[in-house]
């Protein structure tokens, strides 16, 4: 099977969180675990959506759900390493579009990971996807999807 790629400009990061690895982020070879760094990068399309004005934890309708996730590592990441989580949006469509990340570690400027996740609209009390709401689409100039 072919090795994952992922490569992204740098015009299209447009906010930055920091993170550091905690104890219980470690796995037995003693580096950031595969799962820890999916909630970090959780926490951190969180942590820009809220800066929009976007609340993806309420349960609210509709709903941001999650379609896909692809991460490529890059180096390993240790406990007490802050990381940086760089955020961006592309591909959009009709009914989502694409969340990016860039995860690095500040002090020696390496890069840990990247990350592509997909996400759709939800409506959940038919249980179907949806055209992305016009006020989302207000909120990020970029998300011009093509109806």
């Amino acid at each position: 099977m072919a090795r994952l790629h992922l490569e992204f400009p740098d015009e299209l990061f447009c906010y930055a969180t920091h993170m550091s690895v905690r104890n219980s982020d470690i796995n037995a070879a003693r580096h950031l675990a595969n799962d820890a760094l999916i909630s970090m990068i959780s926490e951190a399309r969180s942590r820009f959506l809220l800066t929009h004005g976007v609340d993806d934890v309420k349960n609210e309708n509709p709903g941001l759900i999650v379609t896909d996730l692809a991460t490529v590592y890059k180096a390993e990441a240790y406990a007490h390493d802050r990381l940086r989580f760089e955020v961006g949006m592309t591909d959009f469509n009709r009914y989502g579009g694409d969340l990016v990340f860039r995860v690095g570690r500040p002090a020696d400027g390496t890069l840990v990971a990247l990350a592509k996740s997909g996400f759709v609209f939800f409506d959940y009390p038919s249980g179907k996807v949806i055209p992305m709401p016009e006020t989302f689409a207000a909120r990020f100039p970029q998300a011009q999807p093509a109806r």
